[in-house]
């Protein structure tokens, strides 16, 4: 295993670039398994979970070819396995969006219940009733799931929980069923919508994109296409936060404004000084107040993978802040490494946590529990006081592109130890 070494208390200052979404390219890259032809995914990002997910692809036929270190070719023409490699399943939460492409060509799938980061429950019931209202049947067993259809049926569609993964797994099938699907109480997220592009890209008519009812005229089969991956608005998030936590001085790269509203306006009145031009984002020194609560919702809310970050973002203003995240009953978990650290937080029950500020954070020794968390173990030792150790940084490579030599770039003292 590897770790970060992190010598905290240094200035930020330079600029930053976002990558690509990783939120984005996994449902793309299983979004290709839909035809024969070749798709083409440009401005890849260089994360651990594409890699895996290429190995997934290709458990079940699929060639995979990196034509360059930004561009993925994928060609499933010779697709023959319905069930997906059982130890890379359990590595991924999104091993789940095999299911749609595999049913639509191969008529059923099976698998474990997929991996993925220990945030709380993640059930994929919401992703069977849906299958089973478009023709299959679903059989589950323990960790286990089973789905076949002999013939597939366009329907309508309302999502009792608004489910990213299901959204496109829905989506997904869809676009390779002949008629109109409606889906209300949809996912809206910026990812959700690069897969509705590629779809569109494929030849399937994808309506509403962006809002809660989408509208899919699917067709019997899809060509190929090329498309690229959009930057990453949960990482514009992290590093505008880091910046605004380190009083640095940092221009952020590659940002699309109207996927940060909701995280701009919580900086603005927190404190932060910032302004935009030209998809850069410019964060200067601040004082930084809370605020009376942060609240995370389905898009276009409070993103919950920046809940972890603006927690760490709290503990340095000036203030009491409650951050309530009502996804994931396990997210708050870590801020008992922030509490060794010196910050200030009451958990109030899985859900909620309380943030005093500002607080001195001093370096600690810690285990990286899940992505996000590991991001914000990552900001709290660049912040602290004295030296940090972060071990299991693997599951901070899932979804942030070579971050420590970014950091460096911007005069964080970190290194990687293999």
């Amino acid at each position: 295993m590897a770790r970060f070494l992190i010598q905290g208390g240094r200035t930020l200052h330079g600029t930053i670039e976002v990558a690509a979404n990783k939120n984005a390219i996994l449902p793309m890259m299983t979004a290709a398994l839909l035809t024969e032809e070749d798709c083409i995914i440009g401005n890849v990002p260089a994360i651990a979970d594409v890699f895996v997910m290429a190995q997934l692809l290709e458990s079940v036929g699929a060639t995979v070819e990196f034509l360059d270190a930004r561009t993925l070719r994928i060609n499933a023409a010779h697709l023959s396995e319905s069930e997906p490699a059982e130890h890379l399943v359990e590595r991924m939460r999104a091993s789940i969006l095999l299911g749609a492409p595999l049913l639509a060509r191969l008529g059923r799938w099976s698998m474990r219940h997929p991996g993925g980061d220990r945030i709380g429950t993640r059930s994929i019931g919401t992703h069977l009733k849906a299958f089973s209202i478009l023709g299959a049947s679903a059989r589950s067993e323990p960790l286990a799931y089973r789905v076949a259809a002999q013939e597939l049926r366009p329907g309508e569609i309302f999502l009792e929980e608004t489910s990213v993964t299901a959204t496109e797994n829905i989506m997904m099938l869809a676009a390779r069923i002949a008629g109109r699907t409606v889906i209300k109480n949809a996912a809206c997220e910026p990812h959700v919508q690069n897969l509705a592009e590629m779809l569109r890209a494929m030849g399937a008519c994808v309506n509403g994109a962006g809002t809660n009812r989408l509208v899919i005229e699917g067709r019997d089969s899809l060509s190929g296409a090329k498309c690229d991956v959009w930057p990453d608005h949960t990482e514009a998030g992290t590093f505008a936060a880091l910046a605004a936590a380190a009083e640095g001085d940092v221009t952020i790269a590659n940002v699309v404004p109207e996927h940060l509203e909701i995280v701009l306006l919580t900086l603005e009145r927190m404190g932060l000084d910032f302004s935009q031009e030209n998809g850069n984002l410019h964060v200067r020194p601040s004082r930084l107040k809370s605020v009376p609560q942060i609240v995370t919702g389905p898009w276009p809310n409070f993103p919950t993978d920046l809940a972890s970050i603006f927690i760490v973002l709290a503990t340095q203003a000036d203030g009491m802040t409650m951050v309530h995240d009502w996804m994931y009953e396990s997210r708050m978990f870590f801020i008992d490494r922030l509490k060794e650290m010196g910050a200030r937080i009451v958990l109030a029950d899985p859900h909620r946590c309380v943030v005093s500020g500002p607080s001195t954070l001093r370096g600690r020794e810690f285990v990286s529990p899940d992505i996000r968390a590991g991001i914000a173990l990552v900001m709290a030792a660049i912040i602290a006081q004295g030296d940090s150790e972060i071990d299991r940084i693997e599951l901070i490579d899932r979804g942030y592109e070579r971050i420590d030599e970014r950091l460096r770039a911007l005069g964080a003292a970190i290194q990687r130890i293999d």
